[in-house]
């Protein structure tokens, strides 16, 4: 049976997990009846390239090279090794893919994978995993093995190999086209010959009348128009469209002709309405004049439409994501850098979801605010995200879900927490947060509770006047009060660093590595990785650099991608300088390691002395927190019913009647000791706390029934210490 749509995410992205965008088209086509298949090129072709067939066709193509005397002795040795790369690599996929677990005992020996230069950058694996992590120290010995081959392919046969950043240099600022088109116009390598045979075998099978590339990065921008270009030249009436990150934040200006040598359609944003629209277009019910926000050629000329009768549809109507056709259970599970967040990523798979749409900050400055996938904020409510949750662990049996937020609203995490544990599904998730005042140390706990395992949030610059200047409305102190409430809770926490903003001094830069010490030496992040900032056409700076003092080195708009802006800060350090110096640390910081060293020490130049007391963070997570909350305030218990005993207190020959109640916690015994009434009036009033209950009961409505059970001094009994305890058990102020 044919299908309408061929949705194709090309080589490379992620191998551990699909992207999503094809996931969330499809199940938005399902809705309006519209029939599609999807494929993940990526994993298809990682899996024809990295099998023992697969080998021994690299090395016996590798063999007829002409070239082989110019080879470097890594690859030398590889192809030397060949044997025992192809007598082995199938179990090392089975392995990656999580179907033989056993397996790590082998490959953890070092005795059995061949090994080439990528293990002599290998850490101290004892210190990076200790010696229960059997399983990671595997996988990582196994990436490096995939690495290895990696290379050897760069080498080789294609010089723009790369597991996750395929031919990326040729997408990344590529301003003209020129340099593309000309790759395109050589021969098939030998992964073009790879990736075309699998794309030939789909539009056989499929026979769809539109093929639509999703390219979320510049890594599989050169894939996508390598697919084109095939589909143009072997299957020309099937129209060609592509869409996704890239186009959304570097083709907003296009007007190079010759893309659509390869492409019959770019759209740009959210691309339900663009494709429902192609769709009909394509099967000529409706004229080029009713696309939505797509480029195409019209006349010889690139032409943009954008019908204003075409309305977008609001997150609620676009189905839940169908992640039906992909190659699930065959996605590899690599660790490539040891790094705790990084792992997640590529690490396990996860089923991917977003909780609202856009930013509902929206005012970062080096953020491309301007563009509608961050400026239109619409959130989903936590009923409808349930739903769709228990649709994907049904379909793909999967209960790991990434929420790809570009920052999950805090009232909304909440909801969700509540929604999951009301229905009390088993999930693990994490997302991407931004670090506000809004996560309380009882709010990470609820978030724990509900399976929250990690976030990930931009600390950026750690300073607070070049924060201010960012807009990110968050101070340093606020940052480690928050990391340390999701740590406490156990939720493991990223911090994402810049370094380079515009007017940031050597000062900054180096009284901002000393903060990220000082939050590594309080416990309270245990991942980060440091970008080096760039400036971008759509975000405040770019669009008003002499604002932040800055210089565009060129107002030129290219005929390509327009997005990434070169410029110069005639007022910062040489940001470039310290790049190497701040990664270094890092990686040492992560492990624990070199906490009391000199910050002179990570850098090659004369660098200044850091300005920050060295007990800044640590006063900074000293600061008292109100012992009172709001009368507004939310309040749930998560616990089970307490035993209670009663007994009698003497003093002073008076005698009181008093209750010990004892509760069990999944970790920790808690006993506290109150009023015989009080605590009659707690055991009667916890159930109905419950976070089953429909309702959440307000702090000012508990109050109003403590005191109609004639009880005194509400506020006495309930922020002193033994209810002061009780979120030790489950019960939380939200």
């Amino acid at each position: 049976m044919a299908d309408t749509v061929l949705l194709i995410t090309p080589p490379f992205t992620q191998l551990n997990t699909p992207y999503p965008a094809t996931a969330y088209l499809k199940g938005f086509l399902n809705t309006q009846h519209i029939s599609a298949f999807q494929a993940d090129l990526g994993i298809e072709t990682t899996l024809a390239l990295f099998c023992q067939n697969g080998l021994q066709q690299l090395f016996a193509h590798i063999a007829s090279l002409t070239n082989q005397h110019e080879f470097s002795s890594n690859a030398l040795r590889i192809i030397a090794l060949q044997t025992q790369y192809i007598h082995s690599i199938d179990q090392v996929i089975l392995f990656l893919q999580g179907k033989q677990p056993t397996l790590a005992h082998l490959i953890a020996k070092r005795n059995w994978l061949p090994e080439a230069s990528r293990f002599a950058q290998l850490a101290d694996l004892s210190w990076a995993f200790g010696t229960m992590g059997i399983q990671d120290k595997a996988k990582h010995l196994a990436t490096m093995y995939l690495e290895d081959l990696s290379d050897l392919i760069q080498e080789c046969v294609d010089t723009h190999f790369g597991f996750s950043r395929y031919a990326e240099r040729l997408g990344r600022s590529a301003n003209s086209f020129d340099e593309l088109y000309t790759a395109l116009q050589q021969p098939y390598t030998y992964i073009d010959e790879l990736l075309t045979q699998l794309l030939h075998q789909h539009l056989e099978q499929t026979q769809p009348q539109l093929v639509a590339l999703s390219v979320p990065f510049p890594g599989n921008l050169y894939t996508s128009l390598r697919c084109g270009q095939y589909i143009k030249q072997h299957f020309p009436h099937i129209k060609v469209a592509m869409g996704g990150g890239f186009a959304n934040t570097e083709l907003r200006s296009l007007s190079e002709s010759r893309v659509f040598e390869f492409y019959d359609f770019v759209t740009l944003d959210d691309g339900e309405a663009p494709i429902e629209n192609l769709v009909h277009h394509v099967a000529g019910s409706l004229p080029v004049t009713s696309l939505k926000r797509t480029f195409c050629l019209h006349e010889d000329q690139v032409t943009y439409f954008n019908s204003s009768e075409c309305s977008d549809y609001q997150q609620h109507q676009t189905g839940t994501p169908d992640y039906s056709d992909l190659w699930l259970d065959s996605y590899i599970s690599a660790i490539e850098i040891i790094n705790p967040m990084h792992s997640l990523w590529s690490d396990g798979r996860w089923n991917k979801l977003t909780m609202a749409h856009g930013c509902y900050w929206g005012k970062c400055t080096f953020c491309d605010v301007s563009l509608p996938y961050i400026q239109h904020y619409e959130p989903l409510t936590a009923v409808m995200l349930c739903d769709r949750m228990e649709t994907l662990i049904a379909q793909t049996g999967n209960n790991g879900f990434h929420f790809v937020d570009e920052a999950a609203p805090p009232a909304l995490m909440r909801a969700l927490a509540i929604e999951i544990l009301k229905r009390k599904l088993v999930v693990s998730w994490w997302t991407n947060v931004r670090f506000e005042k809004s996560f309380t140390h009882d709010l990470c706990l609820l978030l724990k509770a509900s399976g929250c395992i990690g976030v990930s949030g931009g600390l950026e610059v750690a300073s607070d006047r070049l924060l201010a200047l960012i807009n990110k409305g968050i101070t340093v102190a606020q940052v480690a009060r928050v990391t340390q409430h999701f740590t406490q809770a156990g939720i493991m926490v990223h911090a994402y660093l810049m370094y380079g903003f515009p007017t940031q001094t050597a000062q900054e830069t180096i009284d901002s590595l000393e903060m990220v010490r000082q939050l590594f030496a309080a416990c309270v992040l245990q991942s980060a990785f440091w970008h080096q900032f760039a400036m971008t056409a759509h975000s405040p700076v770019g669009l008003e650099p002499h604002a932040y003092q800055v210089q565009a080195i060129s107002n030129e708009v290219g005929t390509f991608a327009n997005n990434d802006v070169p410029h110069t800060d005639p007022t910062g350090a040489a940001h470039d300088d310290f790049g190497f110096g701040l990664k270094k640390s890092l990686l040492n910081y992560m492990h624990g390691n070199c906490l009391d060293n000199p910050l002179r020490d990570w850098f090659d130049f004369k660098v200044p002395k850091t300005t920050i007391a060295p007990d800044y963070i640590a006063q900074c997570l000293l600061d008292p927190l109100p012992l009172s909350h709001k009368p507004t305030t939310k309040v749930v218990w998560l616990g089970t019913p307490p035993t209670a005993e009663p007994f009698v207190k003497s003093k002073k020959g008076m005698q009181w009647p008093m209750c010990s109640l004892t509760f069990e916690g999944t970790q920790t015994t808690l006993n506290i000791k109150i009023d015989e009434a009080a605590a009659n009036w707690l055991c009667n009033m916890l159930p109905q706390l419950g976070i089953e209950q429909p309702q959440q009961w307000t702090l000012q409505q508990i109050k109003q029934h403590y005191a109609n059970a004639g009880l005194d001094n509400f506020e006495l009994f309930w922020d002193n210490k033994p209810i002061n305890q009780l979120y030790k058990v489950g019960l939380l102020h939200l």
